[in-house]
Parts: structure tokens; sequence; C-alpha cells
């Protein structure tokens, strides 16, 4: 696949990236993988300003972020400041805050809320994306969460991130899902699932049992443009595994 348009998900070597010199390094050790954009997540205290030079010394753009829902409500204008300073379009929430998730009423209420904020960053001129876990997979009303966000969002703003190993930890089809949010998928997550000692573990992608060749193939058709390489939790080296994965992505 082309491998311009992979990305490095941050989160995946955030134990390296708490101080700027860390950034600084990370940022040069994914380049030299063969990454050349990144997603910003995980990070400790830096600069955007700072952040920005690391990105531009190291010749890596920031494709996306995670944010936390605290900041897009509570410090919006600054956001927009810090994304328009990267050239950073998309603006991405990790997970909703857990006391929405208890009820059918709670992701209604998220859906609504959320958009509205959702809309203010459209109309800024950027584009909010919403990364799953596979807890909006419990049911509620006989829908599952992640049913109910893609139901009750308005779509004219609100995004999915589809995250692929939680789907399929959700007991649901990754493939269905990408053909699902079709013409609300900019950004993907790529993370492979494999199974040791009877237990569901975080793999490099082609390492695992997910079908990537089909996964591939509905993210080519429904346009996305960023595919974000994750892996929350990793054997050894977390850069080898970034490594592994960008090696055998290209091979698909």
């Amino acid at each position: 696949m082309d491998t311009n348009k992979l990305v490095a998900q941050l989160y995946t070597v955030r134990d390296f990236t708490q101080t700027p010199e860390g950034v600084r390094k990370t940022f040069l050790k994914v380049k030299e993988i063969g990454y050349n954009a990144v997603q910003v997540s995980g990070f400790g205290p830096i600069d955007p300003y700072q952040l920005k030079d690391l990105a531009d010394e190291a010749d890596v753009k920031i494709a996306a972020t995670h944010v936390s829902y605290d900041r897009m409500k509570n410090d919006f204008d600054a956001l927009v400041k810090e994304h328009k300073l990267w050239n950073c379009k998309y603006i991405g929430l990790g997970s909703m805050p857990s006391e929405y998730s208890k009820s059918y009423e709670g992701y209604e209420k998220f859906a609504e809320e959320c958009s509205d904020i959702a809309r203010k960053f459209t109309d800024a001129g950027l584009r909010f994306i919403y990364h799953n876990h596979n807890f909006e997979f419990e049911k509620f009303n006989g829908k599952t969460g992640l049913e109910i966000l893609f139901e009750k969002t308005d779509p004219n703003v609100f995004d999915f991130e589809i995250d692929t190993y939680w789907i399929q930890a959700g007991g649901a089809n990754p493939v269905k899902w990408i053909k699902k949010v079709d013409g609300r998928m900019d950004v993907i997550h790529f993370k492979d699932m494999a199974i040791k000692d009877r237990k569901q573990v975080f793999a490099e992608i082609g390492e695992g049992n997910l079908d990537w060749p089909d996964i591939i193939s509905a993210c080519y058709k429904i346009g996305v443009k960023w595919y974000c390489v994750e892996q929350d939790i990793c054997p050894g080296d977390p850069f080898e595994s970034l490594a592994i994965s960008f090696r055998n992505l290209k091979e698909l």
C-alpha cells in the first residue's frame, strides 16, 4: 500500500514523548523507519511552537491528534490555533468520558453535545474524529453504543476514526464498520489482534489474525486518507513494533 499515507500513532511510544527532547528523538526514529506523518497522542507538556519546530526538523507531518474532551469544551480557541499552526486538519477524541457510556440516554446526550463541539471545529476549518474502543459495543435498547453515535450525531460534522482491533474486540466486523462510515471517515486506526495463551493480545500489523487485505480494500473504497498504525502494548521495543507493522503494510 502507499506508505505516504501511513501514520505513526505515537501513543504506541508514549513512554518516549514525555519531554521535548524525547519528542525530538521519537520524530527522528519514526522518520527513519519510513513514516512521513504522525498522530500526536499521549505527549507530555510541550509548547505548540516547539512541537512544530521539532516536526519540521524531522520532516514529519502532524496528520492528526488526540486531545481531551475537557480541552475541547473549555480550551477551544487554543486548540484551533494549535492545529492551524501545525497544519493539522484532524482533531481526534480518543474516548468519550465514562459517565456518558452507561445508558442510551447518556449516549444521546454525548451525541448532541459533541456534535455541537464538532460543528464549531468544522466552522473553524478542522475536522472532528471519534476513536472507538470496545465498550461502545455494549447494547442499550437493542443498539450498540457505536450505533447510537452513528445515528444520533450530526453526519455533516461528526466523523469516525475506526479502530480495527477494538471493533473486533467488541464482537463486530471491522470491514462492515469501515463500509458503514463511508463519507464519515478520513482517518483510521490500524491495529492487529493475536491470540496468546488463549487471550486476545495486541500485535504488529500482519502478525495477528485480522483480515488485512479486506480491511485495506474497504478503506480504499471509502477514500480513507490517513492510516494510523498503533499498538497499545508491545512485546519489546515499541519502535521495532512500528517498524514491523510498516514493513508488513508496505508488502500489503
